[in-house]
C-alpha cells in the first residue's frame, strides 16, 4: 500500500464517525438557539407584519419574559416585552401575545415604513442571542409580496405533517418534497415512488382530497433533518410551482425511544417497545407497517386486528410507565419492514422501528397445530432452553383486545391446568373436557421483570362427534327414513367407539348358531305379536316410502335381546324416535 493510499483510508476511517456523529448530536445552533422564528418577513408600506418566534415548552420558559428587540451594534434595543413594555415611536402599532401552553409567541407590527426595514430578534429573558432568534424584516413598496416559508417546530424524536397545495391544474403532476443544499434541492420523495434512502421508512406522502393537494408526514426527526425544503409540482427548477418549508428540530421533553431496529427470528417472534407522552394515555394507539404509499394498520387499541395478522400479533399497554408492547409472533420474510407506532394526538410522537427477520432457531419450540374432539382431552406442549428457566412462563388464548392467561383457577374452566414439566423444560396446557368455544390460538411465551419476551403459537382444532353406525341400512330406506320430520326432531352428532371383539374361530360358530336358533324363536313369537298389534299400528309415511311400522317396534326389539352389534355396550347405543 502506498503511502498516499494510506492516508487516504485513515482519512475515510476518521470520516465516518464524523458523519455519525452529525445526526447524533446537535449543531451548535440548534444549542445556542433553541428559540425559532422566521429567517424573513414582508410587509407592504403602510401594512403588518405578523411574527411567530417557538419556544420549549418548559416550566421556566412558559413563565420568563418575551420580548421583540431591534439588533444594533452591540445591542438589541428592545421595541416591546411581555412585561409591559412600548418602545417610544412604537405606541399604537406593535404588540406581543404569549401562548405558553402552545410554546408561541406572535409579534403584530402595523404601520410600516421603510425605516422599519432592518434586522430584528425574538426571544426569551434577557435581551441576549443566547434565546432568541434573528429575523429579517423587509418593506416594499408592492404590489406583490414574496411568499414567506412555512414554519415547523418538532421536537427531537417528533414527527411532522407538511401540508401543499398548487391548485387544480397540478393534479396529474409530479408532486415532491425536497431539501436545499448548496448544490441544490435533494429530492426526499417524489410521487413517482422515490423516497431518499435517510428517509426510508419515516416519511410517507398521500394524495388529499383535494386535486392538487398532498401531504407529507416524516417521524423519528432528528438535528440532521432540520433545514429549509421545498414541496413543490413539477420539476425543480424547470417547471411548476414550489412552496418553502422552514423545520426547525429543538430537544423537548426526555421521552426514550428504545432501539430503531429489531431483529426477529424465522417463525420466531419480538416484542416492540414504543414510549408515549403521558398526556397520550387516553388516546387511540395503533402500530402500523410503513410502504412508500401508505402505512397499513395491523392492530390498534380499540380491538381492531387486521385479517392477515390474526393470531399473531397483540398490544399491551402499560399507562405507568407510558409504553406499549406490541408483540409479533409466526415470523417470515416478508414481515421484515418499517413499523411506526402512532396515536391520534394532534401533536403526536410516532415511533419509527426497522424489522430485520435473520436465518435462525427460535428458542420456544412446538406443534404449530393440535387436532382434539368435542368432548376429548387435549394437550398443548412448548419446549423452552435453559437461558428461560427462572423466568416467567405462561400460556394464553388470543384474542383480538389481547391474550387472555390461562390459569389453573379459571373457575370457567376448572378442568383446565397449566403445569410445567421443569425435567424436559416443557410448559403443558391440558384439556380434559375439550369444547367447541376452545378451538384457536393459543400462546406460550415468556416474561422478565415484566418485560414481555419470546412467544409461540399455536392453534388448536376442535371437531365436532360423527354418527356411527354398526350395520350400513339399505340406501333407499335411509334416504326416505332421514327426510321425515320424526328424525329431524332427533339430531344426533354422536361419536361411538367401535371395539374389536377377540373371539376365536370356534367361538365365532358356536355363537352364530346360537343366535340363529334364538332368532329363529324371536321371529316366530314377533310374527304372533305383529298379527295381535297390526290393527293398532301407527301409520308412518317416510318420504315417499309408505308401510305399516309401528315406532314402539325399533324398541321392541331392545326388549327381546335383539342387539345389531355383539361388542356393543348398552349405553353406546343411540335411540332413533320415541320422546
Amino acid at each position: 500500500m502506498t503511502v498516499l493510499a494510506f492516508i487516504a483510508s485513515m482519512f475515510l476511517l476518521f470520516l465516518q464517525p464524523a458523519e455519525a456523529a452529525r445526526s447524533k448530536y446537535p449543531p451548535k445552533s440548534a444549542i445556542l438557539n433553541p428559540v425559532f422564528g422566521p429567517r424573513e418577513v414582508n410587509g407592504l408600506l403602510d401594512g403588518s407584519v405578523t411574527v411567530k418566534c417557538f419556544y420549549p415548552q418548559t416550566t421556566v420558559n412558559k413563565h420568563d419574559r418575551k420580548y421583540w428587540c431591534r439588533e444594533a451594534t452591540r445591542s438589541c434595543q428592545t421595541i416591546v416585552s411581555s412585561n409591559g413594555y412600548v418602545a417610544a415611536g412604537y405606541q399604537g402599532r406593535v404588540s406581543i401575545t404569549d401562548f405558553p401552553e402552545q410554546g408561541v409567541f406572535l409579534v403584530n407590527v402595523s404601520g410600516l415604513a421603510l425605516a422599519d426595514r432592518g434586522s430584528y430578534r425574538c426571544g426569551l429573558g434577557l435581551n441576549n442571542k443566547a434565546l432568541s432568534f434573528q429575523v429579517k424584516l423587509d418593506v416594499s413598496e408592492g404590489p406583490n409580496v414574496p411568499e414567506e416559508a412555512e414554519l415547523f417546530y418538532v421536537e427531537l424524536h417528533g414527527s411532522v405533517t407538511i401540508t401543499c397545495s398548487f391548485g387544480q391544474e397540478y393534479a396529474s403532476t409530479r408532486k415532491y418534497l425536497c431539501k436545499m443544499e448548496k448544490s441544490g434541492c435533494r429530492n426526499i420523495i417524489d410521487t413517482y415512488g422515490k423516497v431518499d434512502e435517510d428517509y426510508a421508512g419515516r416519511i410517507l406522502l398521500s394524495n388529499e382530497n383535494t386535486a392538487g393537494s398532498y401531504s407529507v408526514m416524516i417521524t423519528q426527526l432528528g438535528w440532521a433533518d432540520a433545514g429549509l425544503y421545498l414541496c413543490g409540482a413539477g420539476v425543480y427548477g424547470e417547471s411548476g410551482e414550489t412552496k418553502e418549508v422552514d423545520l426547525h428540530v429543538y430537544e423537548g421533553t426526555d421521552v426514550p425511544q428504545g432501539k430503531h431496529t429489531v431483529l426477529g427470528v424465522k417463525e420466531g417472534s419480538v416484542a416492540i417497545e414504543c414510549h408515549y407522552n403521558a398526556k397520550e394515555r387516553s388516546s387511540l394507539k395503533y402500530w402500523c407497517k410503513w410502504r412508500k404509499n401508505g402505512c397499513s394498520r395491523i392492530i390498534d387499541s380499540n380491538g381492531f386486528v387486521s385479517d392477515l395478522y390474526e393470531g399473531r400479533v397483540a398490544m399491551y399497554d402499560d399507562p405507568e410507565n407510558n409504553t406499549i408492547t406490541i408483540i409479533l409472533n409466526q415470523l417470515a420474510d416478508s414481515d421484515n419492514g418499517y413499523y411506526w407506532c402512532m396515536t391520534d394526538e394532534t401533536r403526536e410522537k410516532k415511533t419509527s422501528k426497522e424489522l430485520k427477520v435473520v436465518d435462525a432457531e427460535p428458542s420456544l419450540t412446538g406443534k404449530e397445530e393440535v387436532e382434539a374432539s368435542v368432548g376429548g382431552p387435549a394437550q398443548l406442549s412448548c419446549s423452552y432452553p435453559c437461558k428461560y428457566y427462572s423466568y416467567e412462563k405462561y400460556w394464553c388464548k388470543w384474542t383480538r383486545t389481547g391474550c387472555n392467561p390461562m390459569e389453573a383457577s379459571d373457575q370457567s374452566h376448572s378442568e383446565l391446568n397449566v403445569d410445567c414439566d421443569k425435567v424436559n423444560k416443557t410448559l403443558l396446557l391440558n384439556f380434559d373436557n375439550v369444547a367447541l368455544t376452545d378451538q384457536g390460538w393459543y400462546w406460550c411465551g415468556v416474561k422478565h421483570k415484566g418485560i414481555y419476551g419470546e412467544t409461540r403459537a399455536t392453534y388448536l382444532r376442535v371437531s365436532g362427534g360423527e354418527l356411527v353406525l354398526s350395520e350400513p341400512w339399505p340406501l333407499h330406506v335411509l334416504k326416505d327414513f332421514t327426510s321425515t320430520h320424526v328424525v329431524q326432531r332427533h339430531q344426533v352428532s354422536v361419536h361411538v367407539a367401535s371395539p374389536s371383539c377377540s373371539a376365536g374361530p370356534s367361538s365365532l360358530v358356536l355363537s352364530l348358531v346360537s343366535v340363529g336358533g334364538v332368532f329363529v324363536i324371536l321371529a316366530t313369537v314377533f310374527a304372533v305379536y305383529k298379527y295381535r298389534q297390526i290393527k293398532r299400528s301407527d301409520l308412518v309415511s317416510v318420504g315417499s316410502y309408505r308401510t305399516n311400522i309401528s315406532m314402539s317396534d325399533f324398541e321392541s326389539a331392545k326388549e327381546y335381546g335383539a342387539n345389531d352389534n355383539a361388542c356393543m355396550k348398552g349405553t353406546q347405543e343411540t335411540q332413533i324416535g320415541g320422546d
